[in-house]
């Protein structure tokens, strides 16, 4: 059996409809995100909130002490619920993660979050060199269309892509509905 934690990556103002970097579908994504929230509680799966605080030059979005900067109120922390905060697109890259998950005995890591192309794939492939095994929420994601040599990719399309790569030796991919009626224990 397989410790588990949530792990709810940049849900954050500036990712939902009125923010500075809107996602595709972000409050579809945030509402499926809050029901795995709830379902995790209720499962006493450990919820980890990821909050991105830019400290890049020239950034635009997660700027500190801005309202964009802060978690949605859909997925709001409890008291207590562990918020790490991270400057990078890999949420390992000089955080605390390593130590929360080898602390609290964690092997699996059931993902959710925005931007798809971005961290989630970032922090999901780096967990995985780390050994541990992912499930992915494809439904609590979200994304933004993105262009390459003059083509835009629809954001539909970035989702499906990187879903699909990550598919398999990364991740096993779910939905919100197919995670909360699944038989299997999760325990911590």
């Amino acid at each position: 059996m397989k410790n588990s934690a949530l792990l709810l990556i940049d849900l954050q103002n500036d990712y939902f409809p009125g923010g500075k970097m809107e996602c595709f579908e972000s409050t579809r994504a945030g509402e499926n995100a809050a029901k795995i929230l709830n379902w995790a509680r209720e499962k006493r799966i450990i919820p980890i909130h990821i909050r991105h605080i830019s400290t890049r030059p020239g950034a635009s979005f997660f700027l500190p002490d801005t309202p964009g900067v802060e978690i949605h109120k859909l997925v709001s922390p409890l008291p207590g619920e562990q918020v790490i905060i991270k400057h990078f697109p890999n949420s390992f890259r000089d955080t605390d993660l390593t130590t929360v998950l080898k602390e609290q005995r964690i092997s699996r890591l059931i993902i959710a979050g925005m931007m798809t192309h971005m961290c989630i794939d970032a922090t999901t492939r780096h967990a995985v060199d780390l050994g541990y095994s992912c499930i992915l929420i494809h439904d609590a994601c979200a994304t933004r269309d993105l262009t390459f040599l003059h083509t835009t990719v629809p954001a539909p399309m970035v989702h499906a892509a990187f879903m699909s790569s990550l598919s398999g030796l990364y991740a096993e991919i779910l939905s919100s509905n197919e995670i909360i009626s699944t038989k299997e224990t999760f325990s911590n």
